[in-house]
């Protein structure tokens, strides 16, 4: 790669990375900028992206790859130390940090009509500090099913819970078209007045927090899936999956919502309601379980199914990955803002990722083992 100052970026295929970054404030005393921010953050990035998990690790990338680093940092002063890292990923404001990501999902994502996009809470085990007296970190994330990438995420404040920090969230999306799932925690009629403001439907699942609305859904779905209505638009779709001896039925029936539901005009554009009946036989082993639903979409039970289907990608596809392959859970970074930081930093390089296409499907972890083994994987990954 042609060595490219920094200055001169505009042209290079990093540019647009580096443009996410540039409006960062360092929170540094200036005589104590030996290193610039640009240079601590991409060799952070690049890091993680190669299968590192905290600050000593940055570093140790850092001197092995220092030679292609030179290309197109300017490292004046050689690798920061892992000293170096620590504080100042501690002393970044994590909400400017976090737009620098959203920056770069604004320019490379493009969300196609009917886009699933669940939302979902997560907790950062590990940053919980006694002798600080810090709680755990949680935060909300929205994500693509489709594109496999995470949109955007808020943390929930210290004093509160998931319910306030999903209208956060919303309004960072461009959720025109999409299809929003959400589980039954923020299955609220606030959220999904906000939704279909945003002029996006949504599929909520509902649970014991709306007992007497479940408990209607429930009986009316009843007796359509036993042919007890009359003229009730309804539709069936059936799914069988077989994996490792164990295999699964799902059912899902929508029918239109009747507006004898409680508060059903409480629910701006209800139009249907559907439950999953999944069965699950292993061996001699025979479980089943039904969840119910609400939802803005006209009754079409492939449709429905998808966006059902589609909010455990959050957790498969994100969460888990974050957790296991990122070793999330397992990091104890705690101080300052490190923690919340560090957890941005894991998000954009899933992002990065998960969008780099290989001539094999290849996972997360097989792509992050590949940039730790191969000369220039890693910076593949930060052009794509």
């Amino acid at each position: 790669m042609k060595k490219t100052p920094v200055a001169q970026l505009e042209a290079s295929d990093l540019a647009l990375l580096f443009d996410c970054f540039q409006p960062l404030s360092d929170p540094r005393l200036e005589r104590r900028q030996l290193h610039k921010l640009i240079d601590i953050v991409v060799i952070g990035l690049a890091t993680l992206i190669s299968g590192g998990a905290g600050f000593a690790d940055m570093e140790a990338f850092g001197e092995a790859k220092q030679a292609q680093f030179k290309e197109f940092l300017e490292l004046k002063h050689g690798i920061p130390s892992h000293d170096t890292f620590g504080r100042v990923f501690a002393l970044l404001e994590p909400r400017e940090f976090e737009q620098c990501l959203g920056r770069w999902i604004k320019q490379k994502i493009q969300l196609a009509p009917g886009e699933v996009i669940p939302i979902d809470g997560k907790t950062l085990r590990g940053s919980h500090d006694q002798s600080r007296a810090q709680a755990q970190i949680e935060s909300v994330s929205a994500w693509a099913q489709q594109q496999g990438v995470l949109l955007a995420e808020v943390k929930v404040a210290a004093d509160s819970n998931e319910i306030s920090a999903v209208p956060r969230l919303l309004p960072l999306l461009n959720l025109a078209g999409c299809v929003v799932t959400f589980d039954a925690l923020n299955c609220q009629k606030t959220i999904v007045e906000q939704i279909r403001a945003q002029k996006a439907d949504y599929v909520g699942a509902l649970k014991g927090n709306h007992p007497q609305l479940e408990q209607a859904v429930a009986e009316f779905l009843q007796a359509v899936r036993t042919d007890r209505t009359s003229g009730v638009a309804y539709a069936k779709h059936e799914t069988i999956e077989k994996d490792h001896g164990r295999i699964e039925t799902r059912q899902y029936w929508q029918a239109a919502a009747p507006d004898y539901l409680p508060a059903f005009s409480q629910w701006r554009d209800l139009r249907s309601v559907g439950c999953v009946i999944s069965t699950r036989t292993l061996g001699e082993q025979t479980t089943t379980e039904t969840r119910y639903y609400l939802s803005s979409l006209a009754v079409e039970a492939p449709r429905f199914a998808l966006a059902v289907r589609g909010h455990w990608s959050i957790e498969n596809s994100c969460h888990w990955v974050l957790d296991v392959i990122f070793g999330e859970d397992a990091s104890r970074v705690r101080v300052k803002n490190a923690a919340e930081n560090l957890g941005i930093l894991r998000r954009f390089a899933l992002n990065l990722l998960k969008r780099m296409e290989t001539p094999k499907k290849q996972s997360v972890r097989s792509k992050r083992l590949r940039a730790a083994w191969e000369e220039d994987f890693w910076l593949k990954v930060l052009r794509n």
